[in-house]
Order: C-alpha cells, then structure tokens, then sequence
C-alpha cells in the first residue's frame, strides 16, 4: 500500500507517515502464531490474560481468538506517556484488574516494550498477588531500549527505533485504528 494512496491518507486523516512497518497480513499471520505459542506453552490450569490498556485492545482481541483453550481476559490501564513521544518515566496505574491472579498462569498482553520502565513496575505488582507464573506477550519488543527480562516471553516482532503507531499504538490518542503498525516520523 503506497503512502500517498488515498486510503492511506485518508484514515491518517491526511496526515503523511513515513513509512508502513508491518503490514495488516503481517500482523495477523504474526498474532495467529503467538496464539499457538501461547497455547503450547500453558497446556494446563487457568489461564488469565490481561490487556494492559489502551495499546494492546486490538492486539488482545485477536490474539484470544487464537488461543486454543479456555482463557480469561481482563485489563490493566497505566499511563507513562501522556501526549509526548517519549515515555515520562511516572507511571500511574488507572484501572487495576478485577480478577483473582493467585495461582493462576498470567500473561500480560502489551503493545509495545519501550523503555521497560513501566513493564517491570507492572510486573512487580502482579507477582506480589502469586500467580502460578508470569509472563509477557508483547506485539512489538524494542530490545535495543531495554535490558532484557525473563518475563518477555512472547514476541510478535523486534521492533525498529521510530516512533510507531497503528493497530492499537497511538500518538496522543490518534491512530490506533490503523489496520498497519506505521512509522509517523
């Protein structure tokens, strides 16, 4: 799909980006194989993925249909970014999980590991509350921006240092609905 085609243009609202990173049958053939993985990989108990919002609804929502055994979804909310491009480093948790996480296989669904700042604050909260095991299924991994973690257990694609956004990424709340991940720059 060009840049300056029409449709492009015209769900960035005209907006031109730089450039189309993963393409919408990339991400689907990509999200379709986590699914499998994270199926492989908890055969058995329960099983809880959480979406931490807003960056991964799309990402969760698909990738639900492709675990291949009983799952139950919930949701986290934490911002470090606000409308910057970079994230600020304070993390503020906005909506916590209602469900029970004792004993139980949690995987926390994320967009995008930046930084890691906010992913290992996150972490630390949801092993205090003694899930069976904890790990992270993330779409998009910037490895070069963090230290690694065991927990990133799951990843669509290694991520280049741009700015991204589209299906589910956003820059000040614009653009998650794009059905491609672009960079904006």
């Amino acid at each position: 799909m060009s840049l300056t085609n029409p449709e492009v243009l015209a769900r960035t609202g005209g907006r031109e980006i730089k450039a189309i990173v993963f393409g919408a049958e990339q991400i689907a053939a990509r999200v379709a194989e986590l699914g499998a993985e994270v199926t492989r990989a908890y055969p058995e108990g329960e099983l809880l993925l959480i979406g931490l919002l807003k960056g991964s609804f799309l990402f969760l929502a698909d990738l639900v249909r492709h675990v291949a055994r009983p799952v139950v979804v919930d949701f986290m909310v934490a911002s470090s970014y606000g409308d910057g491009t970079v994230s600020s480093g304070n993390v503020r948790l906005l909506y916590d999980p209602a469900t029970d996480l004792a004993g139980k296989h949690v995987v926390l669904v994320e967009d995008i590991v930046d930084s890691g700042n906010t992913l290992r604050r996150l972490l630390a909260l949801l092993a205090s509350r003694r899930p069976a095991s904890l790990s992270v299924c993330a779409l998009l991994d910037k490895a070069a921006m963090h230290s690694p973690f065991e927990e990133l257990r799951f990843v669509g694609f290694d991520a280049p240092p741009a700015f991204l956004v589209g299906y589910g990424l956003d820059y000040a709340e614009q653009y998650r609905h794009l059905p491609f991940i672009a960079d904006l720059a």
